[in-house]
């Protein structure tokens, strides 16, 4: 006789519609039973969200800056990369950052793991500075930098001593230019080396170590950058709670300058009645001192608060 198959269970009519939806909803890289690098970078199979989809890379903002001074007259290591004039550009203006992130592959190196997913990706981040209050000069954007990347990603699940967790390692390949024609052009291309390490969901710990490509001198728009801007990057990001996270990100040139960067910023969630209680929209503090807060101000050292909003995740 031929098997029959049982019947499926009856829904319950006593659950409300929406509950149900909810549970069709789950999005692996939103589920916060998995850690933040583990959604991030959707290290394991439960955290994956495809190939293809765009998510947030670096925080998507707009704040209003306030800094000790402003490159009214860019100059460069390189004679035919300096202003001829100064622009009166004036030390407070808006910035306005983009930055998206898709993965293209995944499961290169991991196939058949049971839980890890390696990961290919490719990212891209602008940032601009607008002379919003510069009415006498027809509020031009003094700068806008563009960032592309590619990075692969390898998931790893190693304890580390009091509690810690190794949970990726990584390559990348940046560009980074401003788009502009002499004398204000300003690029470079580095291959860097990632990790990062995590505790609970409390604190983050990341860190880039890079290495420019050789360009020729005739070509190179900013000699010396990385004696600037750095060689090495790290990162420490502290979960305060829900609602609460304090990051600061420390670049250093790895050389006799000592030059580098420092950047302190303070993200706060944002609720509003029109879509709920809580969203992903951030109240975004920053200061920033040091060299390389844009292309332009690469051998510049300035400090600069900025205050403004943030989209972290979308």
């Amino acid at each position: 006789a031929a098997a029959t198959q049982a019947p499926p269970p009856p829904v319950d009519a006593t659950l409300p519609a929406t509950r149900i939806i909810d549970v069709a909803q789950v999005d692996g890289c939103r589920d916060v039973q998995y850690s933040t690098l583990s959604r991030f970078w959707e290290l394991e199979t439960g955290s994956d969200c495809g190939a293809f989809r765009f998510r947030g890379y670096r925080p998507m903002s707009v704040s209003v800056v306030g800094a000790t001074s402003v490159n009214r007259l860019p100059t460069s290591g390189s004679p035919d990369n300096n202003a001829a004039s100064e622009v009166d550009y004036r030390k407070t203006e808006m910035r306005v950052q983009l930055s998206v992130r898709t993965k293209l592959a995944q499961g290169l190196l991991t196939r058949g793991h049971p839980t890890l997913r390696d990961s290919l990706w490719a990212g891209y981040t602008q940032q601009s500075y607008w002379q919003l209050f510069s009415p006498g000069i027809s509020r031009p954007f003094r700068n806008t930098d563009h960032e592309p990347e590619i990075m692969y990603v390898y998931p790893t699940d190693a304890k580390l001593p009091f509690g810690w967790r190794w949970r990726y390692s990584g390559i990348g390949l940046v560009h980074q230019s401003n788009g502009q024609s002499l004398p204000l052009s300003r690029s470079w291309n580095r291959v860097y080396l990632m990790t990062g390490m995590e505790l609970d969901n409390r604190w983050t710990v990341t860190g880039r170590l890079w290495k420019r490509l050789h360009e020729s001198a005739d070509s190179d728009d900013n000699p010396g950058i990385s004696n600037y801007v750095g060689r090495a990057e790290l990162g420490l990001t502290w979960n305060v709670d829900k609602d609460n996270t304090l990051a600061l990100t420390a670049r250093h040139s790895l050389g006799a300058t000592g030059r580098g960067s420092a950047r302190l910023e303070w993200l706060q969630t944002l609720g509003t009645s029109l879509v709920g209680n809580r969203t992903n929209l951030r109240l975004h503090t920053q200061l920033f001192t040091g060299y390389g807060d844009s292309l332009i101000d690469y051998n510049r050292k300035r400090t600069v608060f900025s205050v403004g909003l943030s989209l972290v995740d979308f």
